[in-house]
C-alpha cells in the first residue's frame, strides 16, 4: 500500500508542476521584456529543439541505427509537408513508404 501511496504522491506533484510551469509563461509574458536578439534565439532554439527530436526519433531504435525505412518514410512525410499538403496525405504517405520498404525487406 505505501507503494501506491508514493506513486500516486509523485504523480500529483509532478502535475502540479507541470501546471505552474504552464502557467507561470502566460503570466510572466507582459512583465518580462526580452531583447529582440534574445527572442530570435528562442524561436530558432525551438526550431533546432524539434528538428534534434525529429532526426533522433526517425534514425535511431534502442542503442541502434533505425535502418532506411522509417528515415525514408519521415522524408517522404517532410518533402509532402513541405509542399503543403493535407496532413492525413502527410501521415499516410509516410507510413505507407516505411511499411512498403519494409514489406520489401529494405531494413
Amino acid at each position: 500500500m505505501p507503494y501506491h501511496f508514493a506513486m500516486l504522491a509523485a504523480l500529483l506533484a509532478l502535475a502540479a508542476g507541470t501546471f505552474a510551469f504552464r502557467l507561470v509563461g502566460p503570466l510572466l509574458w507582459a512583465r518580462v521584456a526580452l531583447p529582440p536578439r534574445a527572442e530570435d534565439l528562442l524561436k530558432t532554439a525551438a526550431i533546432v529543439l524539434l528538428a534534434a527530436l525529429v532526426a533522433t526519433a526517425s534514425l535511431t531504435t534502442g542503442h541502434g541505427a533505425a535502418g532506411i525505412a522509417r528515415p525514408a518514410g519521415v522524408v517522404v512525410g517532410g518533402l509532402l509537408a513541405a509542399r503543403k499538403a493535407p496532413f492525413l496525405l502527410v501521415v499516410l504517405a509516410a507510413a505507407a513508404t516505411t511499411a512498403l520498404l519494409r514489406l520489401a525487406h529494405v531494413n
